[in-house]
């Protein structure tokens, strides 16, 4: 089989989308099969790419450490305004259309086309180019789009023009879903969803984690005095995470005497106004750049529990965080500040304890808890055998490939 992956995150990037497409496409390319993929050049979480090789360059195609061929597509430098990065997104499906048409015909014309979002324009881009080579497409929605659209007030605040525009692109992005020969989430929740709103042929294959490439950490001491806790958030500092929240319970703990450190590793528009607000409340946060991936186990290894943190927006009650699997699979207790399939995951996996999210008295609370008494952070393996039988990208290999064999067929 030969697949054509429309993404707008590739190699040698390093988020989400990256680490779930690098994961897949190695082993789609171990089986057998034949992967294309139509990126542009690497320049998150900047938006600049001043000093592009010549292999990462638009227009170059090259061949990809497992084996894939990754054509490289135009791109906008841009900021973090939203605008900015929309237009790149929009500028790099055009050229994903025009790249795969004039690279992907005749003998080379894949069995079919797989969009994945972010970006959003990833998705019709996708799909047109499909259409054009007459090909099946399945659609992968990584978050709860159209849905995150209203309460992330993306378009602005509601009212007037922006309610319009928010509705249609809702209507839109539905119907692009509709339209697809599959679509595919990462939750159970979210799949139901569409499925209610009439899109056929919904699959679910969650974001995950190799177990056996990550390591087994020994659990934290559990006798410390005076009480002391390490709490460890590692990801994007943007506002879909609601750290706000986190920073102010942090403030709020030590008011009560514990002698707790928040360590926040990672980038993101948020960022300078958490800063901001550490100071102000004089909170203890240690703020730390983006690592690569060689030293995101040594802050795991510090922590006594990892936060994973979301917005009470409704959508999220249908979104687990990529990061939770991993925070899992390395046999660290977290700390959840979500509700929905997250916080089930989480109770099924038992390596963990979830507070409402956006309450930082709550959260405040469970971390005075977990220092005065420890035990619960010694999660005992539980989270990392939830993920080998749940989430290990092995077996999420498999089924996606199953799925794809099936619209091809």
């Amino acid at each position: 089989m030969h697949l054509a992956l429309v993404t707008h995150h590739y190699e040698p990037e390093t988020n989400a989308p990256q680490r779930r497409w690098s994961a897949f496409v190695s082993r789609f390319v171990a089986a057998g099969h034949r992967v294309t993929v139509l990126a542009p050049p690497p320049h998150y979480p900047t938006g600049r790419a001043p000093a592009l090789t010549a292999d990462l360059r638009p227009g170059a195609v090259t061949r990809g450490r497992y084996g894939e061929t990754v054509c490289r597509v135009r791109f906008r430098e841009h900021d973090a305004r939203l605008v900015a990065r929309s237009l790149d997104q929009m500028v790099a499906a055009h050229s994903s259309v025009s790249t795969g048409l004039r690279l992907l015909r005749g003998a080379d014309r894949p069995d079919l086309v797989l969009a994945t979002a972010p970006g959003l324009p990833s998705v019709p881009a996708g799909m047109t180019l499909a259409a054009l080579l007459r090909r099946p497409v399945v659609v992968e929605m990584r978050d709860a789009w159209p849905d995150l659209i209203a309460p992330s007030q993306m378009l602005g605040p509601d009212g007037g023009w922006r309610t319009r525009a928010t509705r249609s692109a809702h209507r839109a992005v539905t119907a692009l879903q509709r339209h697809a020969s599959a679509v595919v989430t990462t939750t159970v929740s979210f799949a139901d969803v569409l499925r209610m709103r009439g899109v056929g042929n919904v699959a679910v294959i969650r974001n995950g984690a190799h177990v056996m490439g990550l390591p087994a950490l020994d659990p934290p001491s559990l006798v410390r005095h005076p009480a002391v806790l390490r709490v460890l958030y590692l990801g994007n500092l943007g506002r879909s995470q609601g750290l706000t929240t986190a920073v102010t319970a942090a403030s709020l703990a030590r008011r009560r005497g514990l002698d707790l450190t928040l360590r926040m590793v990672g980038s993101g528009a948020e960022a300078e106004s958490l800063h901001l607000l550490a100071a102000h409340l004089d909170a203890p946060v240690e703020f730390c750049d983006r690592v690569p991936w060689d030293r995101v186990v040594d802050h795991y290894r510090w922590a006594d529990t990892a936060l994973v943190s979301l917005r009470s927006w409704a959508p999220f009650a249908w979104t687990v965080p990529s990061k939770l699997y991993e925070i899992l699979a390395v046999n660290r207790h977290i700390s959840a500040a979500t509700r929905g399939e997250s916080a089930q995951v989480l109770a099924d996996a038992k390596a963990g304890d979830v507070v409402p999210p956006e309450s930082p008295q709550a959260l405040a609370d469970l971390w005075v808890r977990l220092a005065a008494e420890r035990v619960p952070l010694d999660v005992a393996g539980r989270g990392r055998a939830w993920v080998s039988d749940h989430a290990d990208h092995d077996s999420l290999a498999l089924h996606y490939l199953d799925l794809l064999e099936a619209v091809r067929s």
